[in-house]
């Protein structure tokens, strides 16, 4: 047994190395599908979110629309942007468009508040409190999704983490960022 070991020592340290370095690789590709597949489920929390609210909008158009006659680009814009998050396929493509829902929402409450039959109406009212409430969960939940998108970004560009994510595939993740032009304030003219 001595003789053995002795004439095949080489060959069983490297055969130690290569069963190693294996094992390593395939935990590490098996963190970068639990990353991945934590992100998509984290996703469809958001979208669960999102749609909540896609279900609200109508309810608060449709209160707001009955006081304020002169505010239909809004309600087109609304629209529009609603069109374009249903006809999204990529995460990327809907996180866009639902910043497009959000930046026209933002400008049809900003109009409500300027009309005081309409913000004392109790259904508008009760309609905003139930969608502020989805707007933090949203916030909560799109937190949540850039968490888990910044783990694996970063663990995809760390070295040799980098190799083994080019050789498996693994690409970075897009995070859910602010539409531009939605930090802007929204210009309400009644002069028209």
């Amino acid at each position: 047994m001595q003789n053995f070991w002795q004439k095949n020592k080489v060959l069983i340290i490297v055969l130690v190395i290569v069963i190693l370095v294996v094992s390593w690789a395939v935990r590490k590709y098996n963190t970068f599908v639990n990353q991945n597949e934590a992100i998509t489920g984290q996703w469809a929390q958001v979208e669960s979110q999102l749609q909540r609210r896609f279900d609200l909008i109508p309810n608060v158009e449709s209160t707001v629309k009955g006081i304020t006659k002169q505010e239909q680009k809004v309600f087109g814009d609304l629209a529009q942007a609603r069109t374009h998050y249903a006809g999204a396929v990529t995460t990327d493509e809907k996180a866009v468009a639902a910043g497009q829902v959000e930046s026209s929402l933002g400008r049809l409450l900003l109009i409500a508040e300027n009309y005081p039959e309409l913000k004392s109406s109790q259904s508008f009212h009760d309609l905003t409190v139930e969608l502020e409430g989805t707007e933090n969960r949203i916030a909560v939940e799109r937190m949540k999704y850039n968490d888990l998108v910044k783990s694996l970004n970063a663990g995809i560009k760390m070295f040799p983490n980098s190799v083994l994510a080019s050789i498996f595939g693994v690409k970075e993740r897009s995070y859910f960022e602010v539409t531009t032009g939605a930090s802007e304030v929204p210009k309400v003219d009644f002069t028209q």
